[in-house]
């Protein structure tokens, strides 16, 4: 099958792995993004040869330009370079695997542009909410989950045309490196205790909210949004094997779940074929050679964050965009050693305090929360 993309993101975990699928599938990757890593960049140019590159760093722009001189690849630099990627007009599908809030506008940007977009990037939706589901629905384009939680759920409700039976969504967990541990225990961890996942190959922000379950949280909104089920009607559990990526329970009481071995490139891959489905090069999944899976409840008490998510999302608005730019901020400082992993929670929640109130909100009201939450933080240390 024939693929045109652009990927924003091209030189982290996720743009890596889409760029193997892309190489293995023949698609044509017309352009990357990266942040900083401009030598990656360059590699990845002198391989795919896109037609356009950006880097969001001004400096690192500089120095991909000046190296790949000899390509014809034309670089461009900061959000105005990357979201002239996401544009490219002869890309159908853009892959947002940009880290954090820096991913929104460009999503916004590829589906007002009508291109599909597949997100990897969670906090587009969680900060975006509507505003994202109607660029989509105002364009008519689709919004294809990337995240193997939220691509399990698509896969389980593929069969179904309707949600009308639809009792939950379970969200399965890896419970990441501090599972089955007390608020004293994680009094002294580090950042680099905090980057051990048990399962996952992820970015440094993606796995230390891992480690706070804030990332799980985040999942829970996006869920919301993605399927349109009420956030009390999503569940997570701690599956500590990461072969269940998410299951979905009818009124029925049947439950029907998405296995795998724990490899992102079989939901990348599928959210670039949909709906078709063709040979990947993630090895066959062998439960007897697994042997065993299972199953707990969150501790809530130690991993607050997952209540915060929640709290956020039930008031709605712009609560959820305001709590995922302060634990941006919080995760910052733990990896800079400026605050203990304790204190990650009781930052993010100063963000309630800074949120105008409303149901209806621009692109400008989410860039201003986004402000006012990240100084919140900063201000409580």
């Amino acid at each position: 099958m024939e693929r045109n993309i652009s990927i924003l993101g091209s030189t982290g975990s996720i743009g890596v792995q889409s760029l193997d699928v892309a190489k293995k599938m023949n698609f044509t990757v017309n352009a990357i993004t990266a942040n900083t890593d401009w030598e990656k960049t360059e590699e990845q140019i002198r391989e795919f040869k896109p037609a356009i590159a950006a880097m969001a760093d001004e400096t690192a722009a500089k120095k991909l330009k000046d190296a790949v001189k000899d390509t014809p690849t034309k670089v461009l630099s900061g959000i105005e370079g990357v979201c002239e990627c996401a544009a490219y007009e002869k890309s159908d599908t853009v892959i947002d695997a940009i880290v954090g809030m820096a991913g929104l506008v460009p999503a916004l940007t590829a589906l007002n542009n009508k291109k599909n977009l597949a997100l990897a990037n969670k906090e587009a939706l969680v900060a975006g909410g509507r505003l994202v589901l109607d660029a989509a629905k105002n364009n008519n384009v689709k919004i294809l989950p990337v995240d193997s939680e939220h691509s399990a759920i698509f896969q389980c409700l593929e069969g179904k045309p309707t949600n009308k039976a639809l009792k939950k969504i379970i969200l399965t967990a890896s419970g990441g490196p501090f599972f089955g541990k007390t608020k004293k225990e994680l009094e002294n961890v580090t950042a680099a205790d905090a980057l051990k996942h048990p399962t996952w190959d992820m970015g440094a922000k993606i796995t230390i909210d891992s480690a706070s379950m804030f990332n799980k949280g985040l999942e829970l909104i996006e869920a919301h949004f993605l399927f349109g089920v009420a956030p009390e009607n999503i569940d997570i559990l701690v599956h500590r094997e990461s072969i269940i990526h998410s299951m979905i329970e009818y009124d029925d009481n049947s439950v029907i779940a998405q296995l795998g071995v724990s490899d992102m490139r079989i939901p990348i891959q599928y959210t670039l074929t949909y709906p078709e489905r063709y040979p990947s090069p993630v090895k066959e999944l062998d439960l007897s050679e697994i042997a065993t899976l299972t199953f707990y409840k969150p501790d809530y008490e130690v991993f607050d964050c997952l209540n915060i998510c929640k709290e956020a999302i039930s008031k709605g608005g712009l609560y959820p965009a305001a709590v995922n730019s302060a634990n941006e901020e919080a995760n910052r400082l733990f990896r800079e050693n400026k605050i203990k992993f304790t204190e990650i929670a009781p930052l993010i929640r100063t963000a309630f305090g800074v949120v105008k109130d409303t149901d209806s909100f621009t692109l400008e009201d989410i860039i201003s929360t986004d402000r006012l939450a990240r100084k919140a933080v900063l201000d409580a240390i």
